[in-house]
């Protein structure tokens, strides 16, 4: 059987020797999900399938269930003999997660198996530079390859400005400069794209992720809207899918994302104007706040490094390091943070007995 489909949307030869061990078994592509289902594409078509009760059941985590852009080896190749079942799935690439909303502990998987993301930011009112070094950190920890679009130029008048705050913000990332009005930058998405490779896209609501897929697609096969008198966007995505490019290869729609919290993120990369100033500090545990011989601090100083730039970087450490702590450690974080200022919980349990007896 020839598998040329599923190699223009991703199937190489290590995901092809890893399927070819499932004997009885067919390998296709998640393309899209609906609660327990999933729409998985093969050789011969779409079918719609679900999980194996035994893969429910090993499961530890929700991040091990499938995901838009996996591979899975399915018991079937199309749905005319009912819902398929996913019975494994194949070793990911790449794999785009992030903390669930709320305040689930677990995170949650975006999108697996992806060659480049796009990182989308209009360039209207809604432009926040530290949203785009939140987004930089978890693409790098996904193992996929970032790339800033910039969308909306014409509606801005300080591009250059812009293009300076990204450029310090994402140093060595290709950054794409678009408009859908003017029609341009497009071509230089499209060296992105091509048989066998599968692009995502991320960003907030309304910052023209619809429109640029549109653009990529040929048609007008999503639904887009206007923003609101804010610039702020509406949800028009409300689903993650993966769509076949007439060119060749594929791209990952998400829904635009107000909240982006982090689970993990690889900040080294992000920061690394900052780690490299690290190495220079008198010592090697130092905080950069009160040490002396501070390279980090000396930058801000000198201007080199903006305070705006510095204090991101130590909120998302914070941030990964809560993350990564028990319900129980998270609770005491909390009861360590309220009572500081009296030097802990022991003494202020100290002084509040002291009170008492001196009524």
């Amino acid at each position: 059987m020839s598998y040329s489909n599923l190699e223009n949307i991703g199937l190489s030869q290590a995901v092809f020797a890893e399927a070819s061990c499932y004997e009885g078994l067919f390998v296709g592509r998640v393309v899209s999900q609906y609660k327990d289902l999933y729409k998985v594409v093969t050789e011969k078509g779409e079918l719609t399938a679900k999980v194996s009760g035994k893969f429910r059941y090993t499961v530890k985590t929700f991040l091990d269930y499938p995901a838009v852009g996996d591979f899975v080896m399915v018991d079937r190749l199309q749905d005319d003999e009912g819902i398929g079942i996913i019975h494994h799935i194949l070793t990911r690439k790449s794999a785009v997660t992030r903390k669930a909303a709320g305040t689930a502990v677990e995170g949650q998987l975006i999108a697996a198996n992806i060659d480049t993301v796009f990182i989308c930011m209009s360039l209207n009112q809604d432009f926040n530079v530290r949203r785009v070094e939140r987004y930089l950190g978890i693409v790098w920890e996904s193992r996929a390859v970032p790339v800033i679009v910039l969308t909306k130029a014409d509606v801005c008048e300080d591009l250059a400005d812009k293009l300076a705050e990204v450029g310090v913000a994402a140093c060595g990332v290709d950054v794409i400069v678009t408009s859908s009005l003017q029609g341009t930058g497009y071509e230089a998405v499209k060296e992105y794209l091509g048989r066998g490779r599968t692009v995502a896209l991320m960003g907030s609501s309304g910052v023209g992720k619809s429109t640029l897929i549109n653009c990529l697609l040929g048609q007008e096969a999503l639904e887009t809207q206007t923003i609101r008198n804010d610039d702020k966007g509406r949800h028009t995505t409300t689903r993650r899918e993966l769509l076949v490019l007439p060119g060749g290869g594929a791209v990952i729609d998400t829904p635009g994302m107000r909240e982006l919290g982090i689970d993990s993120a690889d900040l080294s990369k992000t920061f690394a104007d900052i780690d490299e100033l690290a190495k220079k500090c008198k010592f090697r545990d130092c905080t950069h706040t009160r040490e002396p011989n501070c390279a980090v601090q000396k930058a801000i100083e000198d201007n080199l490094l903006s305070k705006e730039r510095f204090s991101s970087y130590v909120k998302l450490k914070k941030e990964m390091a809560y993350e990564s702590l028990s319900p129980t450690q998270r609770e005491a974080e909390k009861l360590a943070a309220m009572f500081k200022e009296v030097g802990g919980i022991k003494n202020a349990r100290k002084l509040v007995k002291e009170k008492y007896k001196r009524r």
